[in-house]
């Protein structure tokens, strides 16, 4: 339990700075392009870790295992990420960042039910609160002013937090599914993180050839690549967590990348609003700690 709460802390410090990398290397790339080519340097980047873990032979032997619950598992994964951007993209379009992106960073609260119901997880007391914090600590990371309560005072009327809830549930449905594959169904980290790579840039391609623009392509490749080095390496790290610790412990501590990047954010770019950003710091390491406990 405690080398994976570890490994999960690694995790959302390396997403966090990949959150501030995207938004100080990117602007107006849509999500799908953006995502494929990203993910095609992970591969890239992933495949020496490949070799060794569980290697050629490895990975052979455990395809040759697949059968339909793997197969499902996949594809579950893989397309519950890709819906959870495109709904969290659309809930950006019709409604303001300060209000979608705190209610979209709910996952944990949906992953602990979902978890409890059809895994029948088991948490202590003190692990339970611990998620809320650190789930709390997420959503006043995300939040950009007025009242905390105003996003979830509104969300029962508007289309943006509909959509940012369902952003939330899909990104919750994904992680559970991730806890199954790596866990339940042992499938070696190693041949996980390729295939989910993967299986998101397949659900997302079609999408990313409409928006294709080579010229800007071209121009950006250095920046893909460094992109594609953070994700390789987080998601290294996120589903190692999820094969050694539940999945609602997991979450809420990957989670927390929110926090690192709006308190990088802060630190490097003087960002407004940086006591509440650390506030939410603050909350995120009492989260962790109780969870750790």
């Amino acid at each position: 339990m405690v080398s994976g709460i570890g490994v999960a802390v690694g995790a959302a410090l390396v997403w966090g700075g990949y959150l501030f990398y995207l938004k100080r290397a990117f602007d107006d790339y849509p999500a799908s392009l953006l995502t494929v080519s990203i993910n095609s340097f992970a591969l890239v980047w992933y495949f020496p870790v490949f070799l060794v873990d569980p290697g050629p032979s490895g990975a052979s032997d455990a395809l040759a295992a697949f059968g339909i619950e793997q197969v499902a598992v996949v594809a579950l994964t893989a397309t519950m990420v890709a819906a959870a951007m495109i709904a969290f993209l659309r809930a950006l379009a019709v409604g303001e960042v300060s209000y979608v992106a705190p209610i979209s960073k709910i996952v944990p609260v949906f992953v602990l039910p979902i978890e409890i119901v059809a895994l029948g997880q088991v948490l202590t007391p003190l692990e339970v609160a611990g998620v809320v914090v650190a789930t709390v600590a997420v959503y006043v990371a995300n939040f950009r002013g007025g009242s905390l309560l105003d996003p979830l005072r509104r969300a029962t009327t508007s289309t943006a937090a509909r959509l940012a809830i369902l952003s939330a549930m899909a990104f919750a449905v994904s992680d559970v599914a991730r806890r199954v594959a790596l866990q339940e169904l042992a499938i070696p980290v190693g041949l996980w993180v390729p295939l989910l790579l993967g299986g998101v840039a397949v659900v997302l391609l079609p999408a990313a050839v409409r928006a294709t623009t080579p010229a800007t392509l071209r121009a950006d490749l250095p920046k893909f690549a460094v992109g594609g080095l953070f994700v390789a390496a987080g998601e290294g790290l996120t589903n190692t967590a999820f094969s050694l610790v539940p999945a609602s412990i997991a979450s809420p501590i990957i989670n927390t990348q929110a926090v690192v990047a709006v308190v990088l954010g802060g630190l490097l770019l003087n960002e407004r609003q940086f006591g509440i950003r650390l506030v939410a710091a603050v909350l995120a390491v009492i989260g962790v700690a109780m969870i750790a406990i």
